[in-house]
């Protein structure tokens, strides 16, 4: 990690309608980047404008966040999907999210997979570089957030893209660098101190360090959250709070290729 230095990401606009998910006004105080849903999993055009309304008027990075067409299942249902649907799924949602932006005066600088789409795609390269193809043939500039030691980053690289590599503050990791199953006891990490623990000795080493113990060597441009969590405010105060008690310096990532 050049320079000690990181962004801290979370994925909210997720309230729907008259349903309420997680605390964004709060988040968007502490956090460096926004990962907004694009309404198919979770979101609508309103919670959208506003989301990024607060983004832009406290200076955090806008992202669009699309996931499966999956609203009851939060887009965490696995779907088999041929590439050119895939393809269209992301540009479509990714449209939506610079439309909004615009609307309220910003602009989206980055992509990230959400849930079950992303999941898939840190698994298979094949599915991520349809994915990520698309975004880049609709914003050639934008900033490709991937699951660090992934598929994602294989395919991302591999298109040349400008690419921010992620870890997880509150998820647990395999050997292989993805993600316990949320279903697995462990998967999830509610306790604010634990989270801080794990992300300054991630950052300072460099490494993602699984549940077994083992390091996997890694570049960390961004650390993230996730908005719906119970504890997410408080997760993301501990986290901000010990990286920079380290001299981990939290700012927005550049999106170096």
């Amino acid at each position: 990690m050049a320079g000690k230095r990181v962004d801290l990401n979370a994925d909210m606009g997720e309230s729907f309608g008259p349903w309420r998910m997680g605390n964004d006004e709060a988040l968007l105080d502490i956090v460096t980047s926004a990962n907004i849903a694009c309404g198919f999993h979770a979101g609508d055009p309103d919670h959208m404008a506003r989301t990024m309304r607060l983004a832009v008027e406290k200076g955090v990075g806008i992202g669009a966040h699309p996931g499966f067409d999956d609203l009851k299942d939060f887009g965490r249902r696995r779907m088999a999907l041929p590439h050119d649907r895939l393809a269209s799924l992301v540009a479509y949602q990714l449209g939506a999210a610079q439309a909004i932006a615009r609307l309220v005066g910003g602009e989206v600088r980055h992509l990230k997979l959400h849930g079950a789409l992303a999941n898939m795609c840190a698994e298979d390269e094949a599915m991520a570089r349809a994915c990520y193809e698309a975004a880049l043939k609709v914003a050639p500039d934008i900033i490709i957030m991937t699951i660090a030691a992934t598929a994602q980053e294989r395919a991302a690289t591999a298109l040349g893209a400008r690419r921010a590599g992620e870890i997880f503050a509150d998820r647990a990791y395999n050997d292989d660098a993805t993600l316990v199953d949320r279903s697995q006891p462990g998967a999830m990490i509610h306790d604010p101190e634990e989270a801080a623990r794990r992300m300054v000795a991630m950052a300072k080493e460099g490494a993602i360090i699984t549940e077994s113990g083992k390091r996997i060597p890694t570049r960390i441009d961004t650390i993230c959250l996730h908005g719906d969590g119970p504890t997410a405010v408080e997760i993301a105060r501990a986290v901000r709070s010990a990286l920079e008690a380290a001299g981990i310096e939290v700012r927005a990532f550049d999106g170096e290729r």
